[in-house]
């Protein structure tokens, strides 16, 4: 694919199935999401892959996390069944430090251009992915459960797979609308 089309094309798929990437794909869709602007080169990322077994321990942790701010049944229920979306979910963390030229924001911007990389890796690759953020990328009790420090922000949950239904290609949003000269 070249990159003009995947630039112009690139879209989320939200309805995935098995299988996941295979290990050299998650290889190249990983080595996409290391590769961004990296100010400092401090690698302010980490990418928590969940397959498989993961799924259900990911699972573990929404319903914990749901369970602790009170949530009723009903939410309890969807927030299990959540990573099965897709049979493979990267949680995106931005590993933030202190640093003199980088700020927090520019580190947190870096690993959202990890997740969008890797989601168009994928693309590139006819494997579908959607990035999807929600209350818990900012639940404490998930960061908890997943081993994460105070400072560390989940970014988003890129869910991967394999497309179930061909999605029509949205319409080109012309970029020039967004766009002033000084």
């Amino acid at each position: 694919m070249k990159a003009s089309e995947l630039l112009l094309t690139r879209q989320s798929s939200p309805r995935l199935v098995a299988p996941a990437p295979s290990s050299e794909q998650l290889e190249f869709i990983l080595n996409a999401g290391a590769r961004v602007p990296d100010h400092g080169a401090l690698t302010p990322w980490e990418f928590i892959i969940a397959q498989d077994e993961g799924l259900s321990r990911l699972a573990k942790v929404f319903v914990f996390a749901a369970e602790q701010s009170n949530a009723d049944e009903a939410f309890i229920q969807k927030a299990e069944k959540m990573p099965f979306r897709a049979p493979m979910v990267i949680t995106v963390v931005a590993k933030t430090q202190d640093h003199p030229k980088v700020p927090v924001l520019e580190q947190h911007i870096a690993a959202g251009c990890a997740t969008m990389a890797m989601q168009q890796a994928a693309f590139s690759l006819g494997i579908g992915a959607v990035w999807r953020t929600g209350d818990f990328a900012f639940d404490r009790n998930v960061h908890q459960q997943l081993g994460l420090a105070e400072q560390d922000q989940i970014i988003g949950f890129l869910y991967v797979g394999t497309p179930s239904v061909q999605a029509p290609i949205k319409p080109l949003k012309e970029g020039r609308q967004f766009a002033r000269f000084l």
